[in-house]
């Protein structure tokens, strides 16, 4: 009888997006289908540190398998033999051995130590930007989620925004500005959305996600207040146009041949769906499929699956768009390449309506991972 497929699932992370990784990450430990996979789980710390942990999954979004994790290395580090040997004080211990030792390093125990593909269910920068996944890369390990190029592209929505231009994806205005630039030039920068972009409009940082560092500037003290509170969070800040629009969502699933799930429309709660929208209040409602005419629904779909594939994206992405109240224009907004992936989350939620459970899109991605890695080897000899 073969050997169960071992994954290992990566939560936490030096990300504004820690906590939120969290929650997504508990939520797929617990759906994975154990008959056919092992799991291994691994949490990186706010500082940093990679820890193994193989204590109650529900710990994970409470915050409490951090000192679960602490305590099972100091008990292994007081061990006669020092069987806790890890990463637990910082990376470079593992220097002279293998990218992929690191999971071993990190305190994951047994004699087969083989890791057949890897979940990170990481959300924001040093997560989905790229990072990450060129440690995997690295490493050798099959992983979840697009590649380096379509996880730096997707995480900054500056050069996203240049890729959808040139695909002819309709958008909204936008200005780019750099933190030099705000610090430097505060007025100038402020003429400039006034004079091109008028009021209300939105700013954000570049290189974030669940709407960390998002603002709605009504006037010109809030607008400074945006900027300022946008280069907390990242060197580059966008400002856009407000589009008077309805907020919906369209997954995206596969490689090289990806589909689209039906549409998901986002009723918040607040005056946008910001953090506290999304992830403390109750109240925002969703609602699938969007009430929207067929064939609006069906460009949507098509827009989706055009935006994943000129990012170079492989295995997931959900790619947000508003539609205009009065003209049913249909903007593309943002795409996101490692979304919320609770079971309540709008990624899996879209799929469930269009006919994939969760448990089946969780062994979905973890084949369309294997099947990536395996057509992307090279050939290194000459």
């Amino acid at each position: 009888m073969s050997r169960k497929k071992r994954v290992a699932v990566i939560f936490g992370g030096q990300s504004s997006e820690h906590e939120v990784s969290r929650r997504s990450a508990e939520s797929v430990i617990k759906n994975i289908n154990r008959q056919q996979y092992d799991v291994l789980m691994f949490g990186i710390t706010k500082d940093g540190r990679w820890l193994y942990y193989d204590g109650p999954v529900e710990k994970i979004s409470t915050g409490e398998w951090q000192e679960i994790a602490e305590a099972r290395i100091r008990l292994l580090k007081a061990s006669p033999d020092n069987s806790g040997a890890s990463l637990s004080k910082s990376l470079p211990a593992a220097a002279g051995t293998y990218a992929k030792d690191i999971f071993t390093s990190a305190g994951a125990g047994g004699e087969d130590h083989t890791i057949d593909v890897v979940f990170p269910v990481m959300h924001g920068c040093n997560a989905e930007d790229g990072t990450i996944q060129g440690f995997f890369e690295l490493a050798g390990i099959p992983y979840v989620g697009p590649g380096v190029l379509g996880s730096a592209l997707g995480m900054d929505k500056a050069f996203s925004k240049i890729i959808f231009e040139k695909e002819g994806l309709p958008q909204g205005r936008y200005l780019v500005f750099t933190r030099r630039q705000i610090s430097s030039h505060m007025d100038s920068v402020i003429r400039e959305v006034e004079r091109s972009l008028t009021y209300p409009c939105f700013v954000k940082p570049s290189n974030a996600g669940s709407s960390v560092g998002v603002s709605k500037a009504h006037d010109r003290e809030e607008l400074v207040k945006a900027v300022r509170l946008a280069a907390r969070y990242d060197r580059k800040v966008l400002a856009e146009e407000f589009i008077d629009g309805r907020e919906v969502e369209c997954a995206v699933l596969g490689n090289d041949d990806p589909i689209a799930s039906t549409v998901g429309e986002i009723i918040p709660c607040n005056e946008f769906y910001d953090y506290e929208a999304k992830y403390i209040h109750e109240d925002s409602k969703i609602v699938i499929p969007a009430d929207l005419p067929e064939e609006t629904i069906e460009e949507i779909r098509g827009y989706a699956v055009r935006a994943f594939r000129a990012l170079d994206c492989s295995g997931l992405s959900r790619v947000d768009f508003f539609v205009h109240r009065d003209t049913g224009k249909v903007y593309l907004n943002e795409i996101n390449t490692m979304p919320g992936f609770t079971s309540i989350s709008m990624y899996p939620k879209l799929w469930e309506a269009s006919g994939i459970p969760y448990g089946e899109l969780i062994g979905r991605l973890l084949d369309l991972a294997v099947e990536r890695f395996e057509e992307n080897r090279r050939d290194y000899e000459r």
